[in-house]
């Protein structure tokens, strides 16, 4: 991708996903348009798994089988999640409603 390329996030604020490589999923509650974290957390992704910059990355409301955390993942590793399940974090319900047809909703004083 060239530096005249804009790339469009292809998942949404409530939408329920999970990471392609490891187990566990989340609900979406912020998007950064390219990479927007640390040096030392980009280089402590092993390298041969290690994802390019140039492409969204998303902050979850993550969960495994054994907890609750915040996870930021880049859009090439994460699926839509299908189950249909909600998740589980205790800070979903402060921004959102749901899920409701397998996402969820912003609350109406957190909608811009």
């Amino acid at each position: 991708m060239n530096a005249s390329t804009s790339q469009t996030a292809r998942f949404f604020i409530g939408q329920i996903v999970r990471h392609r490589l490891f187990p566990f999923r989340g609900v979406i509650f912020d998007v950064d348009p390219e990479f927007d974290n640390t040096e030392e957390w980009y280089q402590s992704i092993p390298a041969d798994v290690r994802p390019r910059k140039d492409q969204p990355f998303y902050h979850l409301f993550a969960e495994n089988a054994d907890s609750e955390y915040i996870a930021y993942v880049s859009e090439q590793n994460l699926v839509p999640d299908e189950s249909g399940q909600a998740v589980r974090h205790p800070q979903i319900a402060e921004i959102f409603v749901g899920p409701v047809g397998g996402a969820y909703q912003l609350r109406g004083e957190r909608r811009n």
